[in-house]
């Protein structure tokens, strides 16, 4: 990536001061004064790759610490960036029988209909490794959108009750091991939204979106995902550069930037970026990425 090229090199941008240190694989980007490390890649390929080996990690280290995985997958192209994990040598090292998957938010459509993130998820990924099919935890299909948050509220408060998922020391909400949101163009993360009243949701773990959203669809709330262990959040492409921005730059929290209230209690945030995803970023920084 272009100019950032020494070791421990510090720039500003804004009010935001970091420092830039070259990996292996991309650039790892502290923050300072702010919680959340980014991680920046030159293609979408590379970030992949890297998230798929922090998931591994993070997996390994839940199943040696608890003796089991708890993961909470996003919509959209997520399941995809974990291809890696269904070959070789992950699909034989992975302890698969420990994982528990999840969903952060789920569109009220049949269980088959393409834009079923339980059926993207299960072609792309769940079906392609050995996890074990009771350990699989989708949000209802064939109900209306209200009855199918309520149902997957009660289906991760059982998982709470067995002990598959722990409860948070700083709040009641369940803390899973690992978060895999997605930066949207709207600046949204899972299905929640600019101005969305879900933005205030303080109660429910599951929460029904039916206004001020492009599609209706169930959602885990704020306070699910800042109880978290790990929360990852992927920008990945130019359509999200603009927002990232945003959400890099400004310094004051705000409803119209949803990813920004994204602030684990006892956990830790990690940004996976992409040049594209990053270019207005990195120019307002003084930094450029090679694309």
């Amino acid at each position: 990536m272009g100019e950032a090229t020494e070791q421990g090199c510090k720039r500003e941008a804004s009010r935001l001061t970091y420092s830039v240190r070259k990996k292996e694989r991309g650039w790892l980007i502290i923050m300072e004064r702010r919680e959340p490390e980014l991680r920046l890649f030159d293609s979408c390929e590379e970030l992949d790759s890297c998230l798929a080996d922090y998931v591994y990690q993070i997996s390994e280290a839940a199943i040696r610490e608890r003796g089991s995985f708890s993961l909470v997958l996003s919509g959209g192209d997520m399941p995809n960036r974990l291809g890696k994990l269904t070959r070789p040598p992950f699909l034989r090292t992975v302890d698969w029988s420990k994982w528990h998957v999840f969903w952060a938010e789920e569109n009220v459509v049949p269980k088959r209909h393409p834009d079923s993130f339980y059926r993207q998820a299960q072609e792309a990924f769940i079906s392609k490794v050995p996890i074990l099919p009771a350990h699989v935890i989708p949000v209802s299909h064939g109900v209306p959108g209200e009855s199918a948050a309520n149902n997957y509220e009660f289906s991760i408060r059982q998982q709470v009750r067995k002990r598959t998922v722990p409860v948070s020391p700083s709040s009641d909400c369940p803390q899973f091991d690992l978060v895999l949101l997605t930066l949207g163009t709207h600046c949204d993360v899972a299905s929640i939204y600019p101005n969305n009243p879900v933005l205030q949701e303080d109660s429910q773990w599951v929460a029904w979106v039916s206004s001020n959203a492009p599609r209706e669809s169930v959602t885990i709330t704020l306070p699910v995902i800042n109880a978290a262990a790990n929360v990852a959040i992927v920008a990945s492409g130019i359509d999200v550069a603009r927002p990232f921005f945003h959400v890099m730059m400004d310094q004051k929290p705000n409803r119209h930037l949803p990813a920004q209230l994204v602030s684990p209690k006892d956990g830790k945030l990690v940004w996976f970026a992409d040049a594209s995803a990053a270019s207005f970023f990195l120019r307002g920084s003084g930094t450029t990425a090679a694309t």
